[in-house]
């Protein structure tokens, strides 16, 4: 049976939530946890979710990945989607990132690429595609901006492991991001679900760290930018992230607007989110230097400003107080409101007892897992557009 299956893991901010939004820096780990998507032409000539009949209207990231990378209008086939996966919805562990991204994969792999020429990693050679690296095509506009490629063109198709690129991945899973959040959203998530790793992002290029690219996002009257790195970090192999999770549903578009209403309100209060920026730096320079201490000191510095803008909730902090006599660092994780928070500890297991006593849901997680990947594909291309 044709298939194609990408997953792509989780994230988990270690500090700099909300100030992302307005230009400062922030750290996200990939998380072990993942979302899987397999797909497969539809046997029943309609898009299908799960088993059940695809609603494009309900379904606001798989439609504008749709509309991008498989367009009807241009014959492409009906598939059939299952998603499966370990991260909770709405916790802000990134699960609606590592889906998109895993679904730009599985798409990009079932559909292949053409090319000018045989090198697929140069991106001026490519007669379809989204990168930061060409101009001419805007993932954040609606509907397929793919070059057209013509009869006549001398043009290479390719469907190899090599046509998924991490930039297009991550850059796609942005532009649906932004629109199911009312175009307000960082590209921290979906690049950490599709690089892995440790990913920062920041207002201006850090020279100290790996640029990867750049980010530019028109919000309100203002155009925030974005510079997106990497970084190899000094680990522990005796340090963990145990996330606890409140079971209580926290969507990020909410969150965020919550937080620009306080700003609109009251603009002093942008003084509050360039201290989480400060706040984050420190937290930089103390992951370079495998500082883990100063790494977990900088969290719960972190947690104590995003309480005070009105992000977490008593039933989070039910859980930080409890996790924190054994670690390092406790803060939230996410947008906040519900959803989850984090802790950095040398005694997982103990942390996450006393989470779970509390009334929490535990993930244990190492720092920095894999970023999004085919994990199998058979009979491919599905569809082969010219």
């Amino acid at each position: 049976m044709p298939q194609v299956t990408a997953s792509a893991p989780g994230k988990c901010i270690l500090f700099g939530e909300h100030a992302v939004v307005y230009g400062h820096p922030a750290v996200a780990v990939a998380i072990e946890q993942r979302i899987s998507i397999k797909i497969q032409p539809s046997q029943t000539g309609k898009f299908l979710l799960n088993g059940n009949n695809l609603d494009l209207t309900k379904n606001p990231h798989l439609s504008g990945l749709l509309d991008k990378l498989w367009p009807i209008k241009r014959g492409a086939p009906p598939l059939s989607f299952l998603i499966e996966g370990s991260i909770p919805p709405a916790a802000g562990l990134g699960s609606s990132a590592a889906l998109s991204v895993a679904t730009v994969a599985a798409l990009r792999r079932a559909r292949g690429r053409w090319i000018s020429g045989f090198n697929v990693d140069d991106h001026a050679a490519w007669a379809e595609g989204y990168s930061s690296k060409i101009t001419h095509t805007n993932a954040y506009s609606k509907g397929s901006h793919d070059i057209t490629v013509n009869d006549d063109d001398h043009l290479t198709h390719i469907f190899n492991d090599l046509v998924v690129d991490l930039d297009e991945c991550a850059i796609l899973g942005h532009s649906v991001e932004v629109a199911a959040q009312s175009g307000r959203a960082s590209p921290m998530d979906s690049s950490t679900c599709a690089h892995g790793g440790i990913i920062i992002i920041s207002d201006i290029i850090e020279q100290s760290l790996t640029h990867l690219y750049s980010r530019s996002l028109a919000i309100e009257s203002t155009r925030t930018q974005w510079q997106i790195h990497q970084i190899r970090a000094k680990f522990d192999e005796e340090v963990y992230l145990v996330i606890g999770n409140t079971g209580i549903h926290a969507p990020t578009g909410k969150q965020v607007a919550s937080v620009a209403n306080m700003l609109n309100n009251q603009p002093e209060r942008i003084n509050e989110i360039d201290a989480i920026g400060k706040i984050a730096r420190r937290g930089i320079k103390a992951l370079i230097e495998g500082d883990y201490d100063l790494v977990g000191k900088t969290m719960t510095e972190n947690q104590i400003m995003l309480k005070q803008i009105g992000v977490s909730s008593p039933e989070r902090e039910i859980l930080i107080k409890a996790a924190i006599p054994s670690s390092l660092g406790v803060k939230l994780t996410g947008a906040g409101g519900g959803g989850c928070m984090v802790a950095l500890t040398r005694n997982p297991q103990l942390t996450s007892e006393a989470i779970e006593l509390a009334g929490g849901r535990t993930l244990i997680s190492k720092i920095g897992a894999p970023g999004v990947r085919v994990d199998s594909a058979s009979e491919i291309p599905l569809w082969k557009s010219r």
